[in-house]
């Protein structure tokens, strides 16, 4: 299966904004999260078709994940 992964903010330093990946079926988000080697300590916000997910949902053929870090500021 291929999904579109969308990454924001510090997530893109050295990768990329929006790139088509090829998935094994079965994949969570998880497994995307693995293989990018993002930072779970920075992980925020993570949505599948700009809905609110988890990292155990699994992702379908022509999904959109989009990852966002935790945002501070003050």
């Amino acid at each position: 299966m291929i999904i579109t992964v969308k990454l924001i903010g510090v997530f893109r330093i050295d990768r990329f904004k929006e790139q088509r990946q090829p998935l094994a079926e079965g994949s969570c988000v998880a497994d995307i999260v693995d293989s990018l080697e993002l930072s779970r300590r920075l992980l925020g916000i993570m949505l599948i078709n700009g809905v609110h997910a988890t990292e155990s949902e699994l992702l379908n053929d022509g999904d959109c994940l989009t990852l966002m870090p935790v945002l501070e500021g003050g």
